[in-house]
């Protein structure tokens, strides 16, 4: 009989028919998601990672952003514009059917008062066809490191 890290890993590489993906490769598409988007601040991926029915539950978006890619894009931009050094960590990313839960720490620097900030987050995206189609984030307000 398998052992449980065994079935562990042979699950791993199953691909997924609703993501087209399997949970190993939608860990590193999240992964590089919050890397290209936030770290290095290419807002152009949002066009190639959000899919065009994508959806935002997330707490902390603000309720006149637009739907689809183009309010994802519009909310990181403005982050970014109010707080250029703006650098997310992920702490913990687990993947389990078509979804990625990723708990993360966010950190910038207040341009006006020279402080740094910090903040943690909860966030779920749901995966299918090889996009993100929705999410939901639970965030803190940022405060002093």
């Amino acid at each position: 009989m398998n052992s449980a890290q065994e079935l562990a890993q042979e699950a791993r590489g199953v691909i997924n028919p609703t993501t087209g993906m399997s949970h190993d490769e939608m860990k590193r598409f999240v992964r590089h998601h919050f890397d290209e988007f936030v770290n290095r601040k290419n807002l152009e991926v949002a066009d190639l990672n959000f899919a065009p029915e994508f959806v935002d539950h997330g707490s902390d978006v603000p309720l006149n952003m637009p739907p689809g890619p183009a309010g994802a894009k519009a909310y990181v931009a403005s982050a970014l514009a109010k707080f250029p050094d703006l650098h997310v960590t992920l702490e913990d990313v687990i993947a389990e059917d078509d979804k990625v839960v990723v708990r993360n720490t966010w950190r910038a620097t207040n341009p006006q008062s020279g402080q740094s900030l910090q903040f943690r987050g909860i966030v779920i995206w749901r995966i299918a066809h090889r996009q993100l189609v929705e999410r939901w984030a639970y965030l803190e307000t940022p405060h002093p490191e």
